[in-house]
């Protein structure tokens, strides 16, 4: 993890501004008073540093702590629309630190609710997208994430769905031609995926045999990979209890994939 001091915050700016490509200055109206390289440094210096769950409360923080970092800091509201419009640039600095390369990658999902299931009838911001998924721990309203990520718990690949997509069906989105080996649990035991996946990729899959399955056998590395599959479930239960990652607050899709994307590449920085 990372040990973080002020001046760190240029440090982290330069980095985000080698990345990103900022808006060309309009010829006409009125000129933004952040662009996106600051929009982005923003948003992951307040998830390095602070946590904090709501845009609202980024930008309070922003202004109490940061002005002279962020002199021209602008309405609440065109804070929120910049935010929004900075969020494929915000894609583009996580793509750049996902070790894709990686051979041997874990996978798993992991729900992300967008309300109590008692109030998901009434739910109207992701209305036409959120929906009902079961796990081990029940029902769920909202999305998914599956991902897959190395021995050390840096993310591989990503993927959000709906919550009623079964896991198996995500598994060509979370791996790809440089993975000879993906470890997952025993919702990745799909015959038919597996073959199309060893077929594509070459990628053999790993995971515990079904209960019925009373003659397979598995190899001594097998058996160590599985033991180390509930790296990923630990990685999931930080960005969840520590990063809050499961919020109810976005009053957009947008709102959400915003705050799921700054915090995923916040962790993704910490740990890198």
């Amino acid at each position: 993890m990372l040990y973080l001091q002020k001046h760190h915050i240029t440090d982290l700016y330069v980095l985000v501004d080698d990345i990103i490509v900022n808006d060309p200055k309009p010829l006409g109206g009125r000129p933004t008073t952040l662009n996106n390289s600051e929009i982005v440094t923003i948003l992951l210096w307040n998830t390095l540093s602070t946590k904090q769950k709501t845009l609202r409360d980024i930008y309070e923080w922003l202004r109490l702590y940061h002005q002279s970092e962020f002199p021209n800091v602008p309405t609440y509201t065109t804070f929120v629309r910049h935010c929004h419009r900075a969020l494929p640039q915000l894609l583009l600095v996580l793509e750049n630190f996902l070790v894709e390369s990686t051979p041997i990658k874990f996978m798993d999902s992991t729900m992300l609710e967008v309300c109590k299931l008692i109030r998901a009838n009434n739910h109207k911001v992701a209305k036409n997208i959120a929906k009902f998924g079961k796990n081990h721990q029940g029902w769920h309203y909202g999305f998914k994430l599956h991902a897959s990520v190395d021995s050390q718990g840096r993310f591989c690949r990503l993927a959000f769905t709906p919550a009623n997509i079964h896991d198996a069906q995500k598994m060509p989105s979370i791996i790809n031609r440089y993975t000879k080996i993906a470890v997952g649990d025993g919702s990745y035991t799909t015959s038919v995926m597996r073959k199309h996946i060893w077929e594509t990729y070459g990628t053999l899959i790993v995971s515990p045999p079904h209960p019925k399955q009373n003659k397979k056998l598995l190899t001594w590395w097998q058996q160590l990979l599985l033991r180390m599959r509930p790296r990923i479930e630990s990685v999931f239960g930080y960005l969840k209890e520590r990063l809050s990652l499961v919020t109810s607050f976005p009053r957009s899709v947008k709102g959400y994939l915003l705050h799921y994307i700054r915090i995923l590449l916040g962790y993704q920085l910490m740990i890198g």
